[in-house]
């Protein structure tokens, strides 16, 4: 038996109702939709494959107009279900949601204020409605997380949006370093540290501390690399723990991935595309193809990925030390 069970990860759709200035899925009207009957098919071979926590991303998710059902399916397998939205739609679906059995959601707020995260996310209203879907699913016992993605616009905001999401109940906040096709530059390195230090240092009893790694990094190493090359902070060596513990499924591309910050397009070749989803038209997940994926990563991942996010090296330093995370620690 395993020691810790795995997390699934599944794109659902890349349709999005965001205008989001760093994501390819903005505003897409992609028509792809993984169905109730692709999830059925996957759920078995999931549970067999160690599965317990399921999550959802998109696009957004809560476009997908079975996405209740979907929660409802996952949930009456005995899976603990997440998703990951932008909160526009979550005031009118928490309460179905909740029913359905959804034990988690994320909310993506970058700003601390409407004006702020309005202006990042290109899309009026989506502040508000955020944080009201996060305090009505804290109230319908719903864990709330919120993602914020941050980068030389925003840093200087964290402080007091670190404020606004403890006052608003929510019990869990990864700060990710915004990642696009070039360097990002910050004029001041030390004024970084400088504001969001404390963020990290707070004391958990009165503040929302965010989880994992510093965005920026824990280690004077970790800090050059990527204040310099815009490299996130990664799993530390020798070994990446988290493709021992993830799935992610591209159903668009039939493909299946051992980390959620991997690219998840074609596959491309070689042992770092991941692995087909299907073999001989069957849903197939510890394959010897997967496996040859995941011990890549899991051997070069520390010194090759570029894109880490701080709560995937987080959870991988955490094992390395612990031997085991609590739950939706990633």
């Amino acid at each position: 038996m395993r020691e810790r069970h795995r997390y699934l990860f599944i794109r659902i759709l890349e349709a999005c109702n965001a205008d989001c200035f760093m994501c390819e899925f903005a505003l897409s009207r992609d028509t792809y939709r993984f169905s109730v009957e692709d999830f059925e098919e996957l759920l078995p071979k999931a549970r067999a494959a160690g599965v317990r926590y399921v999550r959802f991303t998109g696009g957004e998710p809560l476009m997908h107009r079975d996405v209740v059902e979907l929660v409802r399916t996952g949930a009456a397998a005995g899976m603990r279900m997440s998703l990951i939205t932008n909160g526009m739609l979550l005031p009118r679906l928490v309460r179905r949601l909740a029913a359905a059995g959804l034990a988690q959601v994320i909310v993506s707020l970058d700003g601390a204020t409407a004006a702020t995260h309005d202006l990042y996310r290109r899309s009026p209203g989506m502040f508000d409605n955020g944080l009201q879907g996060l305090r009505a699913a804290a109230e319908l016992g719903v864990l709330p997380r919120v993602n914020t993605v941050v980068g030389p616009h925003n840093y200087a905001e964290v402080p007091r949006l670190q404020q606004v999401l403890t006052d608003a109940g929510a019990q869990q906040w990864e700060l990710s370093a915004l990642k696009l096709d070039r360097s990002i530059t910050y004029p001041d390195p030390g004024h970084v540290r400088q504001v969001c230090d404390p963020v990290y240092d707070a004391d958990p009893r009165s503040l929302l501390v965010p989880l994992g790694k510093r965005f920026y990094g824990d280690t004077p190493q970790e800090q050059e690399r990527y204040f310099a090359e815009s490299v996130t902070p990664r799993a530390s060596r020798p070994l990446c723990h988290v493709v021992d513990d993830v799935l992610y499924v591209d159903g668009r591309f039939g493909r299946v991935y051992a980390c959620s910050c991997l690219p998840h397009r074609d596959g491309g070749d070689g042992p770092a595309g991941g692995a087909p989803l299907r073999e001989n038209g069957t849903v197939a997940l510890d394959t010897p193809a997967f496996r040859t994926h995941a011990d890549f990563f899991r051997e070069r991942g520390p010194e090759l990925c570029a894109g880490c996010s701080t709560t995937a090296a987080g959870y991988s330093d955490d094992v390395a030390r612990l031997g085991a995370v609590p739950p939706w620690r990633y």
